[in-house]
């Protein structure tokens, strides 16, 4: 990943506040963290396990932040075709942050949900939506359908940059939820992920390089996103990703003066909370009765269960749920599916692997009918 290029005054302003807010926040990284968001919210997002929270369900605007889902959307489609946009009057016809797409010219769909991601661009959120959907009201449809799908209940999107209007509004809870599912998009977690980019145009030919807005890139050395925002109404909002030996969080505070040293120590805090945890599948030897086969039983083996992350301590309270059948019907082949190995944790699964059969296990021959019998046995007699 390309270093951001920075003059020499302001890499000397920045260095020594990350170094300081980082001593800070690791001082206090094991007692739960005080931050001066509105709301706040800290989740393992794999597990979704809450690790801090704070007024996490009430109903906030969240500015900029919702291009989290604009961003997601278009890089869906685009995914699909990446087909080149021609920029509208009506798709710059926007206030605030802006990427600086201008009417007549021509850019890749993904290199507006670039430009959306990293400079917050107002126009390229709207351009997108456009481009996809028609409008931006039918984008916003698709916006709230999938806010649904997530389980997102306390979400209403109204516009798709961001920008303050009656009924846009959500809930840490929520946007935490948001950012960790997109974070599954590689595309999308790799542009969030860079502290700057070179995005392409067609018309006119050209590479505008674009740096994130997102200063935790540089304060934070294990953080991997995800999205800024602000507006007078919504305050200073943060959905941010940080992860490390193989444990991932996600942060957000809304209406935070701080958000920058509060994001810090709450993931300062999280990761003093959890460990990673990857079940050991490799011993595993079970069997199941087998049915008309020439065997009585097969043989069965564990596949590998995902890594996860864990609070510490809690190793021990987990539990090895194994899940087979009575019995199986041969034929029976080698690598079928045959059940499953449950890990819990507090009666919540938190991770799974597969079993499957370790050999083959045929029909027995088809028995003789009595009359191939009888004749099997006169032939025998004249040999």
């Amino acid at each position: 990943m390309k270093k951001r290029i920075l003059s020499m005054l302001l890499a000397f302003a920045i260095l020594p506040a990350a170094f300081s807010l980082t001593a800070s926040a690791q001082q206090d990284a094991a007692k739960e963290p005080e931050v001066s968001a509105k709301a706040a919210i800290l989740i393992d997002a794999d597990s979704g396990a809450v690790l801090f929270a704070k007024n996490e369900t009430e109903k906030l605007p969240m500015a900029s932040t919702t291009k989290i889902m604009t961003a997601l959307l278009t890089l869906e489609a685009a995914a699909v075709h990446d087909p080149v946009v021609t920029i509208t009057d009506e798709m710059v016809r926007v206030e605030g942050s802006s990427m600086g797409i201008m009417p007549g010219n021509k850019i890749a769909l993904s290199g507006l949900a670039e430009g959306m991601l990293m400079v917050s661009g107002n126009d390229a959120a709207n351009a997108a939506a456009i481009a996809v959907a028609g409008s931006t009201q039918e984008f916003v449809k698709r916006m709230n359908s999938r806010a649904r799908e997530m389980g997102l209940k306390n979400t209403s999107f109204v516009t798709p940059s961001g920008l303050d209007a009656d009924g846009h509004y959500s809930t840490a809870e929520d946007m935490a939820v948001l950012g960790a599912q997109a974070l599954k998009n590689e595309k999308f977690a790799a542009i969030v992920s860079r502290k700057e980019i070179n995005v392409q145009f067609v018309n006119p030919v050209q590479t505008i390089r674009y740096g994130n807005h997102n200063r935790l890139l540089s304060l934070y050395p294990d953080c991997i996103g995800i999205k800024t925002g602000f507006t007078k109404k919504a305050g200073r909002c943060l959905v941010s990703a940080a992860e490390r030996d193989g444990v991932r969080l996600v942060a957000v505070t809304l209406r935070d003066p701080n958000d920058w040293d509060d994001h810090i120590k709450l993931f300062e805090y999280g990761f003093s909370e959890r460990i990673p945890f990857e079940p050991d599948t490799g011993k595993v030897r079970l069997s199941v009765p087998v049915a008309g086969g020439v065997k009585d039983s097969v043989a069965v083996t564990a596949g590998r269960a995902d890594e996860v992350s864990i609070r510490a301590g809690d190793e021990e309270k987990i539990k090895c749920v194994t899940e087979l059948p009575r019995f199986v019907y041969a034929p029976v082949r080698e690598g079928e599916l045959v059940g499953s190995l449950r890990y819990t944790l507090n009666g919540k699964t938190i991770a799974e692997a597969p079993l499957t059969a370790a050999e083959n296990v045929q029909n027995p021959p088809p028995r003789k009918s009595l009359f191939q019998r009888i004749r099997d046995r006169i032939g025998s007699l004249f040999r």
